[in-house]
């Protein structure tokens, strides 16, 4: 909605870019809230968080390019992070990755660091997409039946309940009412991160958070994608990509509770 928030001396400093540093800046610090109470060192924390960050953001760009090849002309657009061209499962992926290493590099405990990056990942994911409706990309499906093309939130009468309408300039078609799926996803995400955390004080046995991240997100972002207008349905099985992927996300959440709840507790632990 407003992809540029500054301007200082010529350079125009992004609206996505700064939400997406704050994001991170959110999830930093709560994770290292939530590591002491792990009983995980705040130094081995602060390398897990960096490899995640790292790791995500390279698997980000990496899925987008493959998804959206026709966004690059040159070499400078493999790098234009700030047109807000990343992909969420691209970045999951990526920063999993990251805090394996990590994991694996520090001799870390896997399911307690796990819980400690489920409700991190949420805060950050929510503030991000917040940035993603100030850029307009990830942009929702045109809304049937809408004649009124003035720039803004407007409401409606049926599911989601209003729509939104972007200017020029911005990644979404301009002038065009479309199902607010960023801000959806923003508000899914959130709700999402208040679960855990309150999840977080009283989970039974390490790695419930995260195995509830995944079957939560994965479920939000499967009935999202019915709404999301850049990517198209794989032809003779009318899903996206991502809803497999998404679905494939709840199938492993199940697996991984019932797996990690059958296994035996370490003396003294929860």
């Amino acid at each position: 909605m407003f992809p540029t928030l500054i301007e200082i001396f010529g350079v125009q400093i992004s609206t996505y870019g700064v939400l997406v540093a704050l994001g991170l800046l959110a999830a930093y610090f709560l994770s290292l809230r939530l590591s002491k109470a792990e009983g995980i060192p705040e130094d081995k924390v602060e390398w897990v968080f960096v490899y995640a960050a790292v790791f995500g953001i390279i698997g980000a760009r990496i899925a987008f390019l493959i998804e959206h090849p026709e966004t690059v002309e040159g070499f400078l657009d493999i790098l234009a992070l700030w047109k807000g061209g990343v992909d969420f499962f691209g970045g999951l992926i990526g920063g999993v990755l990251g805090v394996l290493f990590a994991v694996k590099r520090y001799s870390l405990p896997l399911w307690k660091v796990a819980d400690v990056a489920a409700p991190s990942l949420a805060l950050a994911h929510a503030i991000g997409r917040l940035g993603c409706t100030a850029a307009g990309c990830c942009y929702g499906r045109q809304v049937p039946n809408v004649e009124n093309t003035t720039v803004g939130i407007h409401f409606m009468k049926d599911f989601p309940f209003f729509y939104v309408v972007f200017p020029s300039g911005a990644v979404a078609p301009p002038g065009t009412p479309l199902y607010p799926t960023q801000l959806m996803e923003a508000g899914g995400n959130f709700l999402i991160f208040l679960v855990l955390i309150f999840l977080f004080r009283k989970k039974k046995f390490d790695g419930e958070v995260f195995g509830l991240y995944m079957l939560l997100y994965g479920a939000e972002r499967f009935v999202l994608e019915f709404y999301r207008g850049v990517t198209s349905t794989i032809q003779g099985v009318g899903l996206t990509w991502n809803q497999i992927v998404a679905l494939l996300m709840v199938i492993l959440s199940v697996l991984l509770l019932f797996f990690l709840r059958r296994l035996p507790s370490p003396a003294g632990e929860r």
